[in-house]
């Protein structure tokens, strides 16, 4: 077995070596806390949370570490133009990427530090890089000297030369327009720090060395992010890490984006669509099967019918799972072991598409067995399925979503016992034949959002597709 990823830095799928045998430990680039998320931002967290269950379904023990960006320009921007404290904004906007990660089923990192919990740590790695001729202080802003570095760019695979990188407003002093800020001289009405060389605040590149240093050393197997964090952001990490001496990530993997009308879904752009908005109007099971299923480094073009079919196709799924573990009359336990077919699609770069079509062509095999009344080959497919279903987060009999978390407990046990009351109508209106009013029942329930599907051992009703 082994598990091959794309490294961005490579540009090539490589065979994933651990540094420690049996473990991964990963830096996922989180949030930048100025705004509520859109489906964008969460579909970061989805394509690592999949990778992460992937890795412990292959038996490693996962440290998984993704930080939350509480100060930076956008945060310090919202706050003058909304007259709130830059820390209120912050909090507010964390809970909300907290509350949509949860909602859509993302395990909680074992890790999860502030930037601004962290400045001792900056301020250590500052100091390195000035003792070591990489950086330099400037009227209070220390700078990363691009120049003594001759690896940088290495991950984007730019040329130095044709790179114009125009000096930021107040970042006075800069030998080159090309060198970037680690840390940010005080100004009126901003928040600030103390440290050698002044009060100040850090720049946004310096946290994530800093942090991935505290947490996972010098050294580790994995960093992640968006595709638009390759430069300048990923670019200027690995510029300070390894000048500061660390040997910094192995592999380099970012996920693409969703888009809407070929664009980059953005807040600036005013074309983003919020988590809040979406679980709203949607089972935030189907988003998550939507926004996960892709492969990660595919974009997803953001449209209501494409959200349509990916309910449509959970469905399929869900309906299967349930009409099993009514035959059988118990919960089926999910496989021990994945399909060997399965497991060589997520060992592939994490090939998810290729992995749902083997669920969905499992699926197809349970229901022939149900038509057939093979029980004992239905549940024996049920148990593969909930088993890949659940490396992927998308288990219905999952207690996150089974529990409550995605429809509400008590209130489907409120409808199933009402809907139980209009069928049994129905069948007595079948029973005496009369099928003008069975079928009006059964249409006065599709329009209430309800599918009813009769079958050998009476009729059963789930939510119908949109």
């Amino acid at each position: 077995m082994t598990i091959r990823l794309y490294d961005t830095s490579a540009r090539q799928i490589r065979d994933f070596v651990p540094l420690v045998p049996g473990c991964v430990s990963i830096y996922l680039c989180g949030a930048t806390v100025q705004s509520a998320p859109h489906i964008g931002h969460i579909r970061s967290g989805l394509n690592f949370d999949i990778m992460r269950r992937w890795f412990a379904y292959r038996g490693y023990d996962v440290t998984f570490v993704r930080n939350v960006t509480d100060i930076d320009d956008k945060i310090i921007t919202k706050s003058a133009e909304q007259g709130r404290p830059w820390w209120a904004i912050g909090y507010e906007n964390e809970r909300a990427f907290s509350t949509g990660y949860h909602a859509l089923g993302c395990l909680p990192p074992t890790y999860e530090p502030r930037a601004t919990g962290h400045i001792p740590e900056m301020i250590e790695m500052m100091r390195g890089l000035i003792e070591r001729g990489h950086a330099y202080e400037a009227d209070g802003n220390v700078y990363f000297d691009v120049r003594s570095f001759p690896d940088y760019l290495g991950l984007s695979h730019q040329d130095i030369d044709d790179l114009r990188q125009p000096s930021g407003e107040n970042e006075t002093g800069k030998r080159d327009p090309r060198d970037f800020a680690m840390w940010k001289a005080e100004r009126p009405g901003e928040p600030s720090w103390e440290t050698p060389w002044g009060p100040g605040r850090p720049g946004w590149h310096l946290e994530c060395s800093a942090m991935a240093h505290k947490y996972l050393g010098s050294a580790f197997d994995i960093h992640g992010g968006g595709l638009d964090l390759v430069f300048p952001h990923h670019e200027n990490e690995i510029a300070q890490a390894r000048a500061f001496g660390d040997d910094f990530a192995s592999f380099w993997v970012h996920n693409a984006w969703v888009t809407m009308s070929g664009e980059k879904m953005a807040k600036s752009l005013g074309n983003s669509v919020l988590v809040s908005e979406m679980v709203a109007k949607w089972r935030p099971v189907v988003l998550r099967y939507y926004l996960g299923t892709p492969h990660y480094r595919s974009m997803i073009e953001y449209s209501e019918e494409a959200l349509r079919e990916a309910e449509s196709a959970f469905a399929r799924i869900e309906g299967f799972v349930q009409r099993v573990t009514e035959k059988a009359g118990r919960t089926v336990a999910p496989a021990a072991e994945v399909p060997q077919d399965f497991a060589e699609a997520m060992d592939d770069d994490l090939g998810v598409p290729q992995a749902l079509a083997i669920i969905h062509t499992t699926v197809r095999q349970g229901n022939s067995a149900l038509a057939a009344d093979d029980k004992e080959e239905a549940v024996a497919r049920l148990a593969e399925v909930r088993a890949m279903l659940g490396v992927l987060g998308l288990d219905p009999l999952d207690p996150h979503w089974a529990g409550g978390a995605d429809r509400g407990e008590d209130l489907h046990g409120v409808v199933d016992s009402l809907v139980g009351l209009v069928l049994q109508q129905r069948e007595s209106a079948r029973a005496r034949k009369d099928w003008a009013t069975a079928d009006a029942i059964r249409d006065r329930l599709n329009q209430s959002g309800l599918a009813v599907e009769d079958g050998p051992d009476g009729p059963r009703w789930s939510l119908a597709p949109r």
